[in-house]
């Protein structure tokens, strides 16, 4: 049986035609595809991979480390940019050092901008995280969120240290190059930093996002008795000594 003829150029119930035969074919397509959309977003990392330590499929340990590597990023480079975009570009910035307040509130008010963004950012892909999983307690339960504002704090308060001494915005590819990116894959988003040499398990635990990374997952899956608590003071510690870093910064910046 021959295929309509194409060659004379359509009029418009031709095309409402069309279209309605197009989507009758996309719906056939669809009805077979929407049972294996959880399959196609995974990629493959569920029940094919071993089980790992933590969660009940490789899908579910990587997405606590997501969540800490987006709100890594977004608060890290979110504030970056935008100190330095007032120091080099629209000059503002020198208005703010003469403002009359404490150097420790500067920083501590762009750190806070920089949590912002960073929980904006993560409770998007918690959101990913709820919908995939089921398990909507475990993404958003106190102990849970405290480990994402820290991990926001600590890397939004480099952030600001970054952003006050970059002569250039290529220098904060700089940084980011050598800094963030290789934290991303070393600071245990994809792995369990357990199961590592000693010599490779020092230098992970060098890193702050391995302990957000470990932190979060156990408070997504694991019971009290097995939360690693001295990871909420690493951060914490962190977190203040790059505070009071960026303080002196202000304290003495001449831009």
């Amino acid at each position: 049986m021959r295929s309509p003829s194409i060659t004379k150029t359509p009029n418009s119930s031709q095309w409402r035609t069309l279209l309605a035969d197009s989507l009758t074919i996309f719906w056939g397509d669809w009805l077979d595809l929407r049972v294996r959309i959880t399959q196609v977003a995974a990629s493959g990392l569920g029940s094919s991979l071993p089980k790992p330590a933590v969660g009940d499929s490789y899908l579910e340990f990587i997405l606590p480390g997501m969540v800490a590597l987006s709100s890594m990023t977004i608060s890290f480079g979110g504030t970056t940019f935008s100190i330095c975009g007032d120091r080099l570009f629209t000059k503002s910035f020198e208005e703010l050092l003469l403002v009359p307040i404490h150097p420790l509130a500067l920083q501590v008010g762009k750190m806070l901008a920089g949590i912002v963004r960073g929980l904006m950012t993560s409770g998007s892909v918690i959101l990913v995280a709820v919908l995939f999983t089921g398990k909507i307690w475990s993404f958003i339960n106190p102990l849970f969120l405290l480990l994402l504002v820290l991990n926001c704090a600590v890397f939004s308060a480099l952030g600001v240290i970054v952003g006050l001494n970059v002569r250039s915005l290529e220098s904060v590819g700089l940084y980011n190059n050598f800094v963030i990116v290789p934290m991303s894959f070393l600071g245990a988003t994809f792995f369990d930093p357990a199961t590592l040499p000693i010599v490779l398990k020092v230098i992970v635990y060098l890193l702050p996002l391995t302990y957000t990374a470990i932190g979060l997952r156990a408070a997504a899956y694991l019971p009290l008795s097995q939360f690693p608590w001295y990871s909420i003071p690493v951060l914490l510690l962190s977190a203040i000594a790059l505070s009071v870093i960026g303080a002196r910064q202000f304290a003495s910046q001449q831009d």
